[in-house]
């Protein structure tokens, strides 16, 4: 098969604002929405060692793709200089993302250095982490030690052949469960585990998930298949409405609602009526929650993104490496200028056909991190 380019962000500089964004001096900036920034997922590395259809599917991000080289990532003492200023804008939370994350070298050694940040008010951040669990038996409790305190595993199933069919690299889904096991050892928590539900593909595997996860400790969440990027071949007769899966689970296992544990949560929770534990719903297709969305993206190269489905980003990676030097407060002048200009509500749009400019390209999951 002969190379693919598969264009992953607009290429536009981001310029550094004439003046200071709009509020009053020293508060925490909201968007044209009022939605405050609070949490910043961070991708390391837009490399992964599993293809999964509905992120990397096989057929476009094959051998012959080119990732983005070394030099092209943010250092990880760029990262931890980004997030320190996000910080002083208002996030609260950190979460590494990838790609897989685990892929990317010495991650340990960032995670150290990213668990010595503080609030403004001196309160540590909750700082996790999204991994597929195919590295996590060697890492967890090098991650552990250098700060990291929970962590979400992908897991899309049980039986081996829906797993691996849904992986496509053939991985057994017993190396990923030795994974939660090992972060459960390592003193990680909570766990979380999202399963990714396809109509006609795995979603005979929601019960046995639900069975296998009860009284476990681990919380278990359903997502919406979602119409992130352009090369998942995406449609709407694959999505399982949230509302089904509950429906389900609830016939074998009664369930109570639970209310939100933060502002901006994405999940729907729900606890088993018998004490075995907590299920949530990520409902982006059916039921939109742009309304408190508080989460900016940095890719792997050093861009912000408002919104998973995004068609372009802001660099903030040329204010760190150009020819003038530019110090925090610049930084973050740029960060609250491109947060306070935010309307992102693809989702609540998506209906209306108007959510993607014509001619645009949404930007690519393993780039991002979901």
């Amino acid at each position: 098969m002969s190379a693919r380019i598969v264009p992953l962000h607009d290429a536009r500089p981001l310029r550094m604002p004439a003046q200071p964004a709009a509020g009053d001096a020293g508060a925490p900036p909201v968007d044209r929405l009022e939605r405050p920034l609070r949490d910043l997922r961070i991708s390391v590395t837009d490399r992964c060692n599993f293809r999964c259809g509905y992120c990397m599917p096989k057929q476009v991000f094959d051998k012959h793709h080119e990732f983005l080289p070394h030099a092209d990532l943010l250092s990880f003492e760029e990262i931890t200089r980004l997030a320190r200023v996000f910080v002083g804008l208002g996030v609260e939370k950190l979460r590494i993302t990838g790609g897989e994350p685990l892929l990317r070298r010495h991650l340990e050694t960032l995670i150290g250095m990213l668990a010595g940040l503080r609030t403004p008010q001196g309160r540590e951040l909750d700082l996790t982490l999204t991994t597929n669990g195919s590295l996590l038996t060697r890492k967890a409790g090098a991650l552990r030690a250098a700060g990291l305190k929970r962590l979400t595993v992908s897991l899309d199933g049980l039986d081996d052949a829906v797993f691996q069919r849904m992986n496509d690299v053939g991985f057994p889904v017993a190396d990923v469960l030795a994974g939660i096991q090992a972060a459960q050892a390592a003193g990680l928590g909570p766990i979380k585990v999202n399963m990714v539900v396809q109509r006609g593909v795995n979603d005979g595997q929601i019960l046995p998930m639900a069975r296998h996860f009860r009284h476990s400790g681990i919380v278990l969440r359903f997502i919406e298949y979602m119409d992130v990027g352009a090369t998942n071949g995406w449609c709407m007769d694959q999505v399982l409405p949230s509302s089904e899966v509950q429906r389900r689970i609830a016939a074998e296992f009664p369930l109570v609602p639970l209310s939100a544990s933060a502002p901006g949560e994405t999940a729907e929770r729900w606890a088993y009526a018998d004490g075995g534990g907590e299920v949530g719903f990520i409902s982006s297709v059916t039921q939109a929650f742009c309304g408190d969305c508080n989460r900016a993206r940095l890719s792997t190269e050093g861009r912000l993104y408002t919104c998973l489905f995004a068609t372009r980003g802001h660099d903030l990676r040329g204010l760190l490496r150009g020819s003038a030097p530019v110090d925090d407060a610049q930084l973050a002048a740029a960060v609250a200028s491109v947060w306070t200009g935010r309307a992102d509500r693809y989702s609540q749009l998506r209906g209306q056909g108007a959510a993607t400019p014509e001619g645009e390209r949404r930007v690519e999951m393993h780039y991002i991190g979901g």
